[in-house]
């Protein structure tokens, strides 16, 4: 049942697009190149929040983790008020965009944001082991193959909807970002912005960024600048989950993998590169 009861509702209205996806799927990325082409275009300084200059020529779009944040965060007066969940009518009427990761980075990346990055971490999570959070029921990666499965199934007969593949963005960036800015409403591509979003939103160049606090919010703030593994961006490799999970854990999740639809295109044996 999507209806929202909390003051949320509001900050989950209102968009022309809607952007779901897990944590750490790189929405983050996403979010910066958009923000960065679209302030450039309007010349306005760089913000993650651009709906501050209350220029209708910038879309609003909405970032939400949506089923996940509602099976995971808060307590039980924030789910009996959905407080996470996009309402119904807003997802009737806007432009879907579901963002995807291969499920086994993101819950390594999740993992380290839980353990490393994150003040609100309750203990008995930071104290888990990368192997037990791997099969905990909330944020195990069982819970992020349902989550997904449960999105495209809600999402994938629509018309508006469309699906981005964190892997094909790193493969063919300029590719990919033309083509969101087009699902997005840009009919008119500027390419000298679009290059120099590119170049702003590049990893190197928002790990330095958010090494030197040079960002004007908290989404994008180290939790100890002496510890890469506490920052928001952090790698962003491909298959980086091998480098923290042991032969046994990675068996695990691969097999959870063969549970996630198949339209979402990560074999569980085949590369993720594409």
């Amino acid at each position: 049942m999507r209806r929202n009861f909390s003051s949320r509702a509001r900050e989950l209205s209102g968009g022309d697009v809607i952007i779901v996806s897990i944590p750490k799927s790189g929405r983050t990325w996403v979010r910066t190149f958009l923000c960065a082409y679209f302030c450039q275009r309007r010349g306005y300084g760089f913000t993650l929040e651009p709906e501050r200059y209350e220029d209708s020529a910038i879309p609003r779009i909405v970032y939400s983790h949506d089923l996940f944040e509602h099976r995971t965060k808060g307590n039980l007066w924030d789910r009996l008020r959905s407080k996470y969940l996009i309402p119904a009518k807003e997802l009737r009427r806007t432009k879907i965009i579901l963002l995807a990761r291969d499920p086994r980075d993101t819950f390594v990346s999740l993992y380290l944001q839980m353990t490393r990055r994150d003040p609100g971490t309750r203990e008995k999570f930071k104290q888990k082991t990368v192997s037990d959070l791997l099969r905990d029921e909330r944020f195990g990666i069982h819970a992020i193959v349902g989550t997904m499965n449960d999105w495209m199934d809600e999402f994938s007969h629509r018309p508006d909807f469309t699906l981005i593949r964190y892997e094909s963005l790193r493969a063919s960036p300029a590719e990919q970002f033309c083509n969101l800015l087009a699902t997005v409403g840009e009919k008119k591509l500027d390419m000298s912005l679009f290059q120099a979003a590119l170049d702003f939103s590049e990893f190197d160049n928002m790990k330095k960024l958010e090494a030197a606090g040079a960002f004007d919010s908290k989404i994008l703030r180290a939790g100890d600048v002496r510890d890469p593994e506490s920052f928001k961006v952090r790698r962003g490799k491909i298959g980086g989950y091998e480098d923290y999970l042991s032969a046994e854990d990675r068996q695990y999740a691969t097999d959870a993998l063969t549970r996630l639809d198949p339209r979402f295109g990560y074999e569980p044996h085949a590369s993720v590169l594409g």
